[in-house]
């Protein structure tokens, strides 16, 4: 697959590595996000040696860099070098200017090798880098905070670049795919998210169902323990984390509501949710004009799209998978794909609102507002966003999958009706639309696929 994007973190590490003086550079984000290709591109035309961190023994990790250097260096593997000191003060002094060490998955190495860490700080401190550089890559966020980014962390203040590789927008993958139709790409990023080795897995298929039953649903498909694996990289013990996941990706949305289910008290479930809040795997949503800190108000979700169709789907038919009903259970998933598609394209539009201007008008982060309004009734808005240029204009959003012209003035007045009841919105001047995921019927008000596919 091409390589899209990420042009400001290209042009960063690109940057970073021109520096006469050389220097460290770290890059971090959970797997499948493209980080070594973006280093490949960056070092691209340069002297490099890649080396991925694994589960073997010090001695056969240092073996493996050696080797890679040996590329470069003619004779540097033809020793072993009994400590990382010897290896690396070695590459230092003998490299030529410009060289680049990438040592990927950092944190495998340093779980066989506590030192590496400190070897790399006397690296750096010790002597001019004299145009050498280090690349420290990982996907495990719990570890390259304690590396690089945590006060205590050996290489603190020492990276010429701190880069956090985030999943990227949708545009990006009808791009990377050839996908003409703005709605195929949204249905498909629906459950393959901004993940760029999900799209290259996802590349050959012909369709959405046929990919995800293939990756996804199938006992052996290359997708099919992914949550597994995501957790496994940032947490010692994953059971509660797993549990917590299982129940909002059922539909359990409030802290209480997930104690209950679980049978323990909400204060033990603290800690465990703010980290997997912390992993990005779970925001903490409060309501339109709440305080974000009102835990009382809070709901929860799983962000990534591929965790929370694993878990709708996945999840709670794992005994059937497992015993060959892969058939009836893609049968019934597929029947049900609106229940999945509908929340992700309401949190997809939200995504969208501040990232570009709707209508020629710019808007700041867009929120839910959820409860009783001002009449006593219970009263749900998809989207509300205050102007960026003007304090008493809202902006109102209801996303819907499909919608006929015919309907779209009474479902109009009626989102008008409940900004007239929502506690928060009430007494301000409102801009009113259907955010429809369907070809748009092109009538005013009504906002479609393509719209979300602008921003990046």
């Amino acid at each position: 697959m091409r390589f899209v994007d990420r042009n400001r973190e290209l042009a960063r590490l690109t940057r970073a590595m021109a520096a006469p003086a050389g220097g460290m550079v770290c890059v971090w984000g959970r797997r499948r996000l493209g980080k070594s290709r973006l280093l490949r591109e960056a070092t691209a035309g340069r002297p490099s040696a890649f080396v991925v961190g694994d589960d073997r023994d010090a001695p056969l990790q240092r073996a493996a860099v050696a080797r890679e250097i040996g590329r470069l260096l003619p004779g540097f593997d033809s020793v072993a070098y009994p400590t990382w000191d010897a290896l690396l003060e070695r590459f230092w002094r003998d490299a030529p200017a410009g060289t680049v060490l990438v040592l990927d998955e950092l944190p495998a190495m340093v779980a066989r090798s506590p030192e590496l860490p400190g070897v790399l700080q006397r690296l750096l401190d010790g002597q001019e880098a004299d145009g050498r550089y280090l690349a420290l890559y990982g996907s495990s966020q719990r570890m390259m905070h304690g590396l690089v980014l945590d006060a205590t962390a050996p290489l603190l203040g020492r990276a010429r670049e701190i880069l956090r590789i985030e999943p990227m927008a949708p545009r990006w993958l009808g791009e990377a795919l050839g996908l003409s139709s703005p709605v195929d790409v949204l249905r498909r990023f629906a459950v393959f998210g901004g993940v760029p080795r999900y799209w290259e897995l996802m590349a050959p298929f012909a369709d959405l169902e046929t990919a995800a039953t293939d990756l996804v649903l199938d006992p052996v498909g290359v997708l099919h323990d992914e949550p597994e694996r995501l957790l496994l990289d940032d947490l010692r013990e994953t059971a509660r984390a797993a549990s917590i996941l299982a129940l909002i990706g059922q539909g359990c949305a409030r802290l209480s509501e997930i104690a209950g289910r679980l049978g323990q008290p909400s204060t033990s479930l603290t800690r465990p949710m703010e980290r997997l809040i912390s992993l990005g795997l779970v925001p903490r949503e409060t309501p339109f004009g709440v305080p974000a800190k009102d835990s009382k108000r809070s709901l929860y979700r799983i962000a990534d799209p591929l965790l929370a169709f694993w878990y709708r789907f996945v999840e709670p038919n794992r005994s059937l998978l497992a015993a060959g009903a892969l058939d009836a259970v893609a049968a019934d998933v597929w029947r049900d794909f609106p229940l999945h598609l509908g929340p992700t394209w309401e949190a997809l539009v939200r995504w969208r609102v501040p990232r570009a201007p709707i209508r020629g008008a710019r808007w700041k982060p867009a929120s839910r507002w959820w409860g009783d309004g001002v009449d006593g009734r219970p009263l749900e808005l998809d989207a509300v966003a205050e102007s960026a240029d003007r304090r008493d204009t809202v902006l109102l959003v209801e996303a819907r999958l499909q919608v006929s012209p015919p309907e779209v003035p009474g479902l109009l007045a009626a989102l008008r009706d409940k900004a007239s009841r929502c506690p928060t919105i009430v007494g301000r001047r409102c801009e009113a639309y259907l955010w429809v995921l369907a070809d748009a019927p092109g009538v005013p008000g009504v906002l479609g696929a393509a719209e979300v596919l602008e921003a990046e």
